[in-house]
């Protein structure tokens, strides 16, 4: 059943952002940003982790569990100051940015883009 609740949690999400996208005047990078933006406030307040617990990669991998992974690793690292709160968010976000800036460049080096006049 964790298979089965991991896809409809992730399409939950990837749902609200096409009906964010068809529905209202927002473009694809706003939609990015708020689905970052409200993972960070539902762990903030904590009430993302209950559905990582219930849906695990279902909940982790779309963009608000990438808010999650920020906001988890700074409330860990604040107990070392205002360092360690943004050394902790980095820290526990290090192999997702690292993997967006290696498939970005390999994606820039492989793919030539086409005017779209």
């Amino acid at each position: 059943m964790d298979y089965v609740y991991a896809f409809l949690i992730g399409g939950i999400v990837c749902a609200i952002g096409q009906v964010l996208l068809d529905a209202t005047k927002l473009t694809g990078p706003r939609v990015l940003v708020i689905f970052v933006v409200s993972g960070v406030i539902l762990q903030a307040f904590n009430l993302y982790q209950p559905l990582v617990d219930f849906a695990g990669s279902g909940a982790t991998v779309p963009l608000p569990g990438f808010g999650y992974s920020l906001a988890k690793g700074a409330i860990e690292g604040a107990s070392n100051g205002i360092l360690g709160a943004i050394t902790g968010a980095l820290t526990s976000t290090a192999a997702g940015i690292t993997a967006a800036i290696v498939f970005g460049y390999l994606v820039a080096v492989l793919f030539n883009p086409k005017s779209l006049r």
